[in-house]
């Protein structure tokens, strides 16, 4: 019986061992697909993030597909894709931003340093429309249709790889 004992738990150990080595070698899926693509904007109306901008609401994406941007000032990665968000500016593409948890001072020094590609830009303080759109993260962009449905979401910070991408998924959404 003893001897038995001391092999239990070598043989949970190399069972569990053998399971991780096992899983480290299985294909990662890199997707995260959204419960939310397809599903309307939910209801929201949030004040301005920064003086001079209009904040954003729901009624805000209608008329035309647009981009909705979740984003920080205190977004390492925000501050890499704000080339992109600018490109796609340039091309037509109406953006609108949602600053997460940030200060109206922080939000407006991002703007100033960075550039300010967003047409409206609403503060959710708590993440609750965050959230609600079935974002976990910043950087996170959404294509929305002209009904204001959820088309596409990007998971991450934009690159010049996924500009074209975007530009596909936005005319698909028309």
């Amino acid at each position: 019986m003893r001897k038995l004992s001391l092999w239990i738990p070598l043989a949970l150990f190399a069972f569990f061992a053998g399971l991780a080595a096992y899983m480290l070698t299985q294909e990662k899926d890199q997707f995260v697909e959204s419960t939310m693509i397809g599903q309307p904007l939910p209801a929201f109306a949030l004040d301005p993030a920064v003086d001079g901008l209009p904040g954003a609401s729901k009624a805000d994406f209608t008329g035309r597909p647009k981009l909705l941007n979740i984003w920080a000032s205190w977004c390492t990665p925000c501050i890499a894709e704000a080339p992109q968000l600018e490109a796609l500016k340039r091309q037509g593409v109406e953006i609108i931003g949602i600053a997460i948890r940030d200060k109206p001072a922080d939000a407006a020094n991002f703007l100033n340093r960075y550039g300010n590609p967003y047409t409206r830009i609403g503060s959710d303080r708590i993440s609750e429309v965050q959230l609600a759109i079935g974002s976990s993260g910043v950087p996170e962009t959404f294509v929305i249709d002209a009904k204001g449905v959820i088309r596409y979401q990007k998971i991450g910070d934009i690159r010049p790889e996924d500009v074209p991408v975007l530009l596909a998924e936005l005319e698909k959404a028309q």
